[in-house]
């Protein structure tokens, strides 16, 4: 607004510079060659004649009046250990207010089950998403932009000079269109409290048989070994560790074929992993009262000092370090161990999880679309994301961070030395497959089905959902 006032002031000023020199230095009508000249007085040598005025500049023009109007921004930030991620967000929306007349964001949190699950997939059905969500890339990105839900990114990326600056942009790409944008990346792998391991006497473990006499140690001294939630909604939380289970066992390549009929979930890989699991459980390694647990309690067992270890995402560290961790100085963090399979030494990451658009956006929605990429996807909010939120940055560019924690230096140590990574199954097949698979581990750590036939009621989904996708 400012620039806009100071270029028409300095158009009128041009503007008055030219009359004037045009009345001083013009060439003479007609008339004005006949008239007598003007009588001067001698001891002043100035005009008798009183001189002519300079016009007064011409005003400059008010700026058009701009409407107000509103844009949801749907966020997942909405636990207590996500209060540095939410005001990161918050202060990018102030700052894109700021640039952009009449925008007023309205910050929509909601759990990311919930989002994921329920409430976005119904705007999505019905049209209604709103011009700003989180959205998880794969299976859900490819289903929405099919269904013409989501605004294709390119141009506005390369408008922007950031089509080349994320790691990967995989998981959001669909037939060469981007969908979608991550706004950090995450590793998964098991993190531990060094002081109880060291009373247990215990190492960190390198091989699955190395991880089992772990647990016996730890439970031997009244330590429960692996804290998790996986109560009422929350069963993707047990989730992680199976599917870190049949990678290890089959291979990347083994979830790779769930959607294409190539592999099936009641292959011997998946079969032994979901065994292992409940071995898990039943041997006591697992909390006794995982099923009664929501996922954010579990990992609150962890970082109190309840249990010695948990297996989560690289997105936890906020909470392991946190204000309300015990365990802070004693966190550390090791790599999925080595099964016995093809799959040893990959790890499971990338980068899914992020926001998407609406493709129905107006003309003032797409304003603040623009205007929210470019403040919040750059190095600097990366940066930033990385030091306060521990969060693995999904963008290139990120350079001498200073007071990044320790933990976040063990997690990249990790990410390093990995043979390479693997996205999580969920990203590679439906929401409904997700969720049978949710339930149906919940099942099998509560003792209502074997391994097998929870291998089963998985695949009868799968199978579904590849025909209906001929």
């Amino acid at each position: 607004m400012k620039k806009r006032r100071s270029l028409s002031l300095m158009l009128a000023s041009v503007l008055v510079l030219a009359l004037a020199l045009s009345a001083c230095g013009g060439s003479k009508t007609a008339t004005e060659e006949k008239k007598p000249e003007t009588k001067t007085n001698v001891e002043t040598k100035t005009p008798t004649t009183e001189e002519k005025k300079d016009p007064a500049p011409t005003p400059a023009p008010e700026p058009p009046k701009v409407e107000d109007f509103k844009v949801i921004l749907r966020h997942i930030n909405v636990r207590d250990t996500a209060k540095k991620t939410l005001e990161q967000l918050q202060n990018v929306a102030k700052k894109t207010e700021a640039e952009v007349p009449g925008l007023k964001f309205e910050l929509d949190g909601v759990e990311d089950t919930v989002n994921r699950n329920v409430k976005l997939k119904a705007e999505m059905q019905a049209g209604t998403q709103p011009p700003v969500f989180s959205l998880f890339g794969g299976d859900d990105t490819k289903n929405y932009s099919k269904a013409g839900r989501l605004l294709a990114l390119n141009d506005i990326l390369s408008e922007l000079g950031i089509a080349d600056s994320f790691f990967s942009l995989r998981e959001f790409t669909i037939d060469g269109k981007v969908y979608g944008l991550p706004e950090s990346g995450f590793i998964e792998g098991f993190f531990y409290n060094k002081k109880l391991f060291e009373d247990a006497g215990v190492q960190v473990p390198k091989t699955w048989d190395e991880f089992l006499a772990v647990c016996e140690a730890l439970k031997a001294k009244g330590i429960t070994p692996i804290a998790l939630g996986a109560g009422a909604g929350d069963g993707w939380a047990a989730n992680m560790l199976l599917n870190s289970l049949f990678v290890g066992l089959g291979g990347p390549e083994i979830q790779e074929g769930f959607a294409t009929g190539k592999t099936k979930w009641t292959d011997a890989p998946v079969v032994d992993a979901m065994k292992r699991l409940k071995e898990l459980k039943d041997k006591g390694y697992i909390d006794k009262n995982v099923l009664g647990l929501k996922y954010a309690q579990g990992q609150a067992n962890f970082y109190t000092g309840k249990a010695a270890m948990l297996f989560d995402g690289s997105w936890a560290i906020n909470a392991i370090i946190g204000d309300t961790s015990t365990i802070k100085d004693a966190a550390g963090y090791f790599r999925f161990p080595d099964v016995g399979g093809p799959g040893d030494g990959y790890i499971n990451g990338g980068w899914s999880s992020g926001y998407g658009f609406s493709a129905t956006a107006n003309e003032n929605e797409m304003k603040a679309i623009k205007a929210f990429i470019k403040n919040y996807f750059n190095v600097e909010q990366q940066k930033l994301a990385l030091v306060e939120t521990s969060r693995i940055p999904a963008m290139k560019g990120v350079s001498d961070v200073q007071g990044a924690s320790e933990i976040v230096k063990s997690v990249g140590e990790a990410q390093g030395t990995a043979k390479s990574a693997f996205p999580a199954f969920d990203s590679l097949v439906s929401t409904k497959v997700k969720v049978t698979l949710e339930t149906t581990v919940q099942e099998l750590l509560g003792g209502k089905v074997t391994p097998e036939k929870a291998a089963e009621k998985v695949q009868k989904a799968q199978d579904a959902d590849n025909a209906a996708a001929k």
